[in-house]
């Protein structure tokens, strides 16, 4: 999201603010969206989550099998 710094300057100007500290309240606004997740960044991170999801579930069945081959191995007659 584009956040205009100068419509919002103007627009606190308008509201009665002084210029200096109009500008100021718009820059911090404008800094502080900086960190702010977007949906796809959200959409993407949660497809990144599900793909290591899934690697973790295929390696503790692969796991869990090779156990289970190895008991019944070392247990066999």
């Amino acid at each position: 999201m584009v956040f205009d710094t100068l419509s919002t300057a103007r627009a606190l100007k308008e509201a009665g603010l002084d210029e200096r500290q109009a500008e100021a309240i718009a820059e911090a606004i404008r800094s502080g969206q900086g960190d702010l997740a977007r949906q796809s960044d959200i959409e993407t991170l949660k497809a990144e989550m599900k793909v290591e999801l899934y690697k973790v579930a295929l390696a503790v069945v692969a796991a869990n099998a090779a156990i289970t081959f190895g008991l019944l191995r070392f247990f066999s007659p």
